[in-house]
């Protein structure tokens, strides 16, 4: 079934995306499992190198990821198997150590329960891996889905939408030559210079400008003999000349500095490169390095007015872009992705009706929102601490001490949250969204670091183990999964009433390996695709039919005229 009366052959896929990084590609993975031809425009040739912008995917991203089917290969790359994680705070790269978080690296992830992350309750912990050996595998993962069609090389140099699709021009940046391509949807995943955004009409709001970062990607072979401290992912050095970042890429060669600039220092060549670099990772001039690519970037906090205009969507950067603290720039276009896929996916088969699509911005606008001042509100306090270092942390003696050990317990208190951030893998949630039925019932209160599981509607069902080793969202199916936790409440006129409407409705009875958690009170719990809670109750409400409607952006009318 499709949305359209028009018919299927005159659309050359039923979603156009403009751009093929990690966003794009997810969402033309996602469309396509569901049954949907997929057009993918990248500016890019196919398999060129990314930036090394995206260091992180998240736990939530991996739960989205292991429903692809590309979580595990994603978790066999990067760095090597036994290479910690960690997050280490020293006066310099190859300075005395004043704190470490501790993260395991992919050989134990799934069984060190020691850190601050180990207690999260999900089935694919966070995976640190750089962008670099990230997108390949989802642009190989995207590739062999049957009804993705892949355009390298090619920029949308226009479009136009009518009532029923969206025109667009494409351009191929090598002949000159341009063709017509005709699709349902629009969705741009084209960064934050989004041309699509600007044709759309819509405009990024915020604060411009919160820091600048000199950034460099550089080949360090001699720089991991010089680290006597256990090896770790990151590495913030912290001393009076210069503050920075390191994160290792490879575990063996090459390394990612970021140089943060003071807030008066107002441009990229405000200070030496060479000269930051070996302040930050405390080597002398003899040392011997070199400068892969420039990789400068400016912190912001912008979020788009809208997210959708008509038949045009954005999602990722386009949407949004904010300081990347806790990782969440990458990974919260993902979730974009994940949210728009199912929701169009619904109208493409015809169950989901017009209204389905208003809930992409409904939900998605107000969380990112959040999660913008989360990282604004850090990045301010980061900054604030980058001004305050002690001026004696690298002399010796009780006095230098004590300041070490004072700077080292600050450190952590204020990162471990970014760094372990329970809040934001699973503690968002959808308030006022014409998808979420609202019970009265307050969902706990969001934040970066904390996480109270909840079935409040719109928040993500808790997850747990089954009986036969599978997680609970194994069991999700493509539209709405009902658990029903109690297997004696007849759910026979929903199921009647899901097949009225076309919508795919799962029922299952999950058997837990242990107790299920507290928060599963009760005995029904409508769950969505991308494992938020709609509905719940103890029983079916008097009128199924309506529930449905609702769920699927339908009116009631509607479902009793079949």
């Amino acid at each position: 079934m499709t949305s359209s009366a028009s018919p299927s052959s005159l659309f050359d896929a039923d979603v156009l995306i403009v751009g093929g990084g990690p966003v794009g590609l997810t969402l033309a993975t996602d469309l396509a499992q569901r049954g949907h031809r997929v057009a993918v425009a990248e500016l890019r040739r196919y398999g060129e190198p990314p930036s090394v912008k995206c260091n992180h995917v998240s736990a939530r991203t991996m739960e989205q990821l292991r429903r692809l089917g590309v979580a595990a290969r994603l978790r066999d790359a990067g760095l090597p198997p036994d290479y910690p994680n960690d997050v280490v705070f020293r006066t310099r790269v190859t300075g005395t150590e004043l704190t470490r978080i501790p993260i395991p690296g992919r050989s134990t992830r799934y069984t060190d329960t020691a850190g601050p992350d180990g207690w999260w309750p999900t089935p694919e912990p966070p995976h640190r891996i750089n962008q670099i050996y990230l997108e390949p595998i989802l642009l190989d993962h995207a590739a062999a889905q049957p009804g993705v069609q892949l355009f390298n090389r090619t920029q949308v140099a226009e479009f136009v939408q009518d009532e029923d699709g969206v025109t667009a021009t494409l351009l191929d940046l090598d002949s000159g030559g341009t063709r017509q391509l005709r699709a349902r949807y629009l969705v741009g995943c084209d960064g934050g210079s989004s041309g699509v955004r600007k044709a759309m009409g819509a405009k990024l709001e915020g604060t411009p400008v919160i820091q600048r970062v000199q950034s460099t990607f550089i080949r360090a072979p001699g720089l991991k003999a010089l680290l006597t401290d256990k090896d770790a992912w990151c590495c913030y050095a912290v001393n009076p000349e210069r503050c920075g970042t390191v994160f290792a890429i490879d575990g063996q060669q090459d390394w990612l500095v970021h140089n943060h600039l003071h807030p008066h220092e107002a441009d990229f060549d405000a200070v030496d490169r060479d000269w930051s670099i070996r302040a930050i990772l405390g080597v002398g001039p003899d040392f011997e390095y070199e400068v892969i690519s420039r990789e400068d970037w400016v912190g912001r906090r912008l979020v788009a007015d809208r997210l959708r205009a008509g038949r045009v969507f954005i999602a990722g950067d386009a949407a949004h872009l904010w300081v990347p603290y806790a990782g969440y720039g990458m990974n919260a276009g993902i979730a974009d992705a994940v949210n728009l896929a199912w929701l169009l996916s619904a109208r493409l088969h015809g169950w989901g009706g017009e209204a389905i699509l208003d809930a992409y911005q409904a939900e998605r606008q107000p969380i990112t929102e959040q999660v913008s001042h989360f990282a604004m509100d850090h990045a301010q306090k980061m900054i604030r601490a980058r001004g305050a270092v002690p001026p004696n942390i690298e002399a010796q003696g009780p006095e230098a001490d004590a300041e070490r050990a004072r700077v080292g317990r600050e450190a952590y208190d204020l990162n471990v949250q970014q760094f372990c951030c329970a809040g934001l893998n699973f503690g968002y949630f959808y308030a006022g969204s014409p998808l979420i039925v609202d019970d009265g019932a307050q969902p706990p209160a969001y934040s970066m670091g904390d996480f109270t599981p909840s079935t409040v509607p719109g928040c993500r069902a808790p997850h747990f183990w089954l009986a036969d080793g599978r997680s609970l969202y194994d069991l999700l199916g493509t539209g709405y999964t009902l658990l029903r936790l109690d297997p004696a409440v007849d759910v026979a006129p929903l199921q009647a009433a899901a097949n009225a409407l076309g919508m795919p409705l799962t029922v299952v009875d999950p058997v837990a390996a242990g107790p299920l958690p507290a928060a599963y009170a009760h005995a029904l719990l409508l769950v969505r695709t991308d494992q938020h809670v709609a509905w719940r109750g103890d029983r079916l409400p008097a009128d199924p039919g309506a529930l449905l409607a609702q769920l699927a952006g339908r009116s009631a009318q509607t479902v009793a005229a079949g």
